[in-house]
């Protein structure tokens, strides 16, 4: 095999291939990364957890910091604005099993931001510093941090935050190509995350609207960065993780499964969900999964009208082999 890219080295790892799962709030919980991994994942982040909510041990709290160990190496997300509290939470992360601690400057939620967490934090670059500083002192792994341009268009200050972040001893940056007002909304400026790349040496990774394999190693090709994160274009998708990988290992991308493929993975991901969290807690989360394992197939607003109001696992495998084998005797017929 002769690789297109290089592996991404964030201190002792080596990261191959170079492509990261973005952490997602109520998303990637440990049964999503570890069902995700086999498909080409160098690495992955876990849900991003608020310090201070750290403090006090919470259950559902530590079970987002929960590993498997199956989807090492992992990294742990933290937010807050506090650089004492975030220093004291990255040791907590660190004795529960995180490789990389990775701060949040990214968030764009408003629970998150109205208490200056996440992304507000790039309204006060000197905080941002401050934080950087006490999280890579108080743990013995790397530190990465995610952040975005800037809070808005006219406070673009992204580069000088990343050179703050080189100078107290971050090893890898992730970039999202938006501001923070822009939420999710237009395009991903990917010519910012060149100009990045540019202006540091620590690793960076490119992250925003990579929902094509071809595209999203044009863009690592054309802005030079160190790795891909992916994230939304992966719900109900993990083979476009298996595409990108493809691409990085200087093989032809395979084509991407049919409907029927996609809907029995959606029970194996269903399967999993139930037999970790317990049907009550599952049933509910795997709702927007399912919903997106269906988006494009003939009749998906209808099966999904149905599925939403279905209060048992056993319900919705009995839908969704119902679709499969309709999937069949139309394959059959045509």
């Amino acid at each position: 095999m002769s690789r297109a890219v290089p592996p991404l080295k964030i201190g002792p790892h080596e990261i191959w291939p170079p492509l990261v799962l973005a952490p997602m709030s109520g998303v990637t919980n440990r049964t999503m990364r570890a069902l995700y991994k086999p498909f080409g994942l160098g690495l992955t982040v876990t849900e991003f957890v608020s310090s201070n909510a750290l403090q006090y041990g919470n259950r559902r709290t530590m079970e987002m910091i929960d590993q498997h160990g199956l989807e090492k190496p992992v990294s742990t997300q933290l937010w807050g604005d506090d650089p004492a509290i975030m220093a004291r939470a990255a040791q907590v992360v660190r004795e529960c099993g995180a490789d990389i601690v990775d701060i949040n400057f990214g968030c764009p939620a408003p629970k998150v931001t109205k208490t200056s967490g996440g992304s507000a934090c790039l309204k006060d670059v000197e905080k941002c510093e401050a934080i950087m500083k006490a999280v890579v002192e108080a743990v013995d792994c790397p530190v990465t941090m995610k952040m975005r341009l800037g809070w808005n268009e006219s406070n673009l200050v992204y580069v000088d935050v990343a050179k703050r972040a080189q100078a107290v001893g971050v090893a890898a940056i992730t970039l999202h190509a938006r501001t923070a007002r822009q939420f999710y909304k237009g395009s991903a400026d990917w010519d910012h995350i060149a100009r990045l790349k540019a202006s540091i040496d620590i690793p960076v990774i490119g992250n925003g609207d990579l929902n094509d394999a071809q595209l999203a190693m044009q863009r690592m090709r054309d802005s030079g960065v160190d790795a891909l994160m992916v994230g939304r274009a992966t719900l109900g998708n993990p083979w476009l993780i298996s595409q990108i990988r493809d691409l990085m290992e200087g093989r032809e991308a395979q084509p991407l499964p049919e409907a029927a493929e996609r809907l029995r993975y959606s029970i194996v991901h269903y399967r999993a969900m139930v037999d970790e969290w317990g049907e009550r807690r599952a049933v509910p989360q795997m709702r927007k999964h399912i919903a997106l394992y269906i988006k494009g197939i003939h009749g998906a607003a209808v099966l999904r009208e149905r599925i939403m109001h279905m209060d048992t696992a056993q319900e919705v495998y009995d839908v969704i082999e119902e679709a499969i084998a309709s999937l069949q005797r139309e394959s059959v017929a045509a």
